[in-house]
């Protein structure tokens, strides 16, 4: 396989995810913070961290999600899940440093 197939496969790969995402939050109307960041366009690892960031800001802002049970392997763990409207108000006091941040920060706040 060259680097042009490569790199192709990875741009599918990463759009699929991030429509997989959207279409997940639009029939449910909320989804877990990283569920919203990988919407945004970012990948599973990067998603993670500003949704720790987002939890973060969420909490000062005194937004509470709905608590909701989700399948983790074997085993159901208990998950906060958010709404659109939600996560744009937490994304406006978040301030990311790194430009791919900074553009899920704007994507994420005209979500709502």
């Amino acid at each position: 396989m060259n680097q042009n197939t490569r790199t192709q496969r990875a741009i599918l790969r990463d759009r699929a995810r991030t429509h997989r995402a959207a279409a997940r939050i639009h029939r449910n109307g909320a989804a877990s913070l990283t569920t919203h960041a990988i919407a945004a366009g970012l990948r599973p690892a990067e998603a993670r961290t500003v949704a720790s960031s987002l939890r973060r800001n969420a909490a000062k802002l005194s937004i509470t999600g709905q608590a909701a049970r989700a399948h983790a392997g074997r085993r159901m763990r208990t998950t906060t899940r958010y709404t659109p409207q939600q996560v744009a108000q937490a994304a406006i006091a978040y301030r990311p440093r790194r430009p791919e941040y900074k553009m899920a920060k704007d994507r994420l706040t005209l979500a709502a």
